[in-house]
Order: structure tokens, then sequence, then C-alpha cells
């Protein structure tokens, strides 16, 4: 973490040396195109619903700082869960991060021994860098890497499940492509992670305490400028042994309801959480972006 940190901190410098030429430039341009910085993902990267993409939050381009701010939240069977947070990006290259998340167990709550209601939360702060290539202006696709620190809110509780730990970072390197001429876009994350159930369910468990490699995947088909469909994948971890974790699908649509708002509506499937199965349901987010 330590080393993704010192990078992104000589990346934000970079970013902020400026030649004359430029300097004379305005912080604030806003020239994106639309639904190309993504939405925030459940962990407040921008991307996908379910994953990172390798774009950076906020709709400046490299001349501009931009900034974005989600609400997001998941009707699942058995379960709620909600989010929200912020991220800046500076430069069209860093991006800083932010996010609060809330997974409440409501009557299963009960069933676990928990009481009703009974609610898991976690924060997340992320840091990313485009280190290469542009999602549409370069013939190399964008390429991140990416640091999520996540420290979940309930250690006795997550330990006494069979989780290791109560805090854990995840690392990340994202590629991402939009082909204009087709109005197609293809991203895939790979993931070197012990968290359970995003962190909610803590790092590392009873069965396995070491990181392991996940995949993540997006397809997105621009149907207008303002409406894209598509559908994300993301492998999980199965760390502790009280519960199977299932990878994660979904089925989305963004709709850029304002060059300033999308609103995104997806079908998810989540599979096994906390030992229910055939957890599906809906994820709604809106995002403001500038």
């Amino acid at each position: 973490m330590t080393r993704l940190l010192l990078a992104a901190t000589m990346a934000l410098l970079a970013t902020l040396s400026l030649s004359p030429t430029a300097s004379a430039r305005p912080l604030r341009h806003g020239g994106k195109l639309l639904l190309t910085n993504g939405i925030a993902s459940l962990e407040g990267a921008s991307g996908g619903g379910l994953t990172p993409w390798a774009v950076i939050a906020g709709n400046e381009t490299d001349e501009g700082i931009g900034l974005s701010g989600h609400g997001t939240m998941v009707e699942v069977k058995d379960y709620d869960y909600w989010s929200a947070g912020v991220a800046v990006g500076f430069r069209d290259r860093l991006e800083l991060s932010y996010a609060h998340q809330n997974f409440n167990t409501n009557d299963i709550g009960t069933v676990l021994g928990l009481g009703k209601d009974y609610a898991f939360s976690q924060d997340i702060i992320g840091a990313k860098v485009r280190v290469a290539g542009d999602l549409v202006y370069d013939r190399l696709p964008a390429i991140a890497i990416g640091a999520q620190y996540k420290k979940n809110g309930q250690g006795a509780v997550v330990r006494a499940i069979g989780a290791q730990d109560d805090e854990g970072v995840d690392y990340y390197a994202s590629v991402s492509k939009l082909f204009l001429s087709r109005s197609i876009l293809l991203s895939g994350t790979a993931r070197l992670t012990k968290a359970n159930q995003m962190g909610l369910l803590g790092f590392g468990g009873d069965k396995r305490d070491s990181y392991g490699l996940q995949f993540e995947g997006s397809a997105a088909w621009q149907l207008s400028r303002r409406v894209a469909i598509g559908g994300e994948f993301r492998s999980k971890p199965d760390n502790l042994g009280i519960a199977r974790e299932d990878d994660w699908f979904d089925l989305f649509a963004a709709v850029a309801v304002h060059r300033n708002l999308t609103a995104t509506v997806a079908y998810a499937d989540l599979g096994s959480i906390a030992t229910v199965k055939g957890q599906r349901g809906l994820l709604l987010s809106l995002q403001a972006a500038f």
C-alpha cells in the first residue's frame, strides 16, 4: 500500500506540473464523452457497478480536476445494501475515492443469532492511477493499477464467524477500451484480495488466509450517446467455512440523464451470501459528476 500511495503522489505531482501554455487553461473543462467516466462501483472506484475500469472519476480531461459522488442501493431476496461515496480525478490520471458501505441482514440476522436488522458496515479508501493508454483516443487501451484499503466496522463479529482480520487491502489492475466505431466497451480486471463479500464479512478465513487472484469483466454496448446496456462478472474468493461465496453477475442499463447525472439500474445475481442461497435482485445507482 505504501508503494502505491507513493506512486499516486508522484503521479499527482506530475499531473500538476504544467507547461507555461497549459497553465493558462482552465482547471474545469468537462470534455469527456458522455458515459465514458463510468459509474461508481460498489467499492467507490469508477467503472461498472461490480468492478472498476481503467477510467478516472469526473468529467474532466487531462486539463482539469474532476469530481463525482454516488449513492447505490441493492435489494436482493433476503438482504439490503447501500453505499455512498465521493471520488476525485486529477488530470484524468489519478483517482482518489472514499465509500461507506452498509449491509443489512434483515430477518436473516435473527436466524444467524445477530438480531433482526443487524448491519455490517465498511469504509473503503481507494487510489487508482492510469499508467498508459486511453479509453477512447489511443490505440493502446487504458491501463490502470489501484488499491483499496478496507476497514470493517464489526471486527468481533466477523472474527467469530471465521474471518482472520477486520481490515485488508485489495490490489488490482484494469484494462479498458471503447471501440467507438462499434459503440462497444470491453474491460477486464485482475484483483488480489483476501476479502469476504468485499470485506463486509472480514478478510481471510478458516479455509484460507492468503491472497487469491480473482478476475472481473464488463461488456457494454452504447445504444446512443446517452444510453448503454451490458453485463458484468466478478469472481470471488471462498475463504470462510461457514458460508460458500459465489461469483457475481449483473445485467445493467445506464442512462446519462444529464451531462452531470447518470442513473443505472441492474439485475444482479449475487449467489449465496452468509449461508443463504439465491440472492438475486435489483441494483439502483445515481452518480453526479463534474
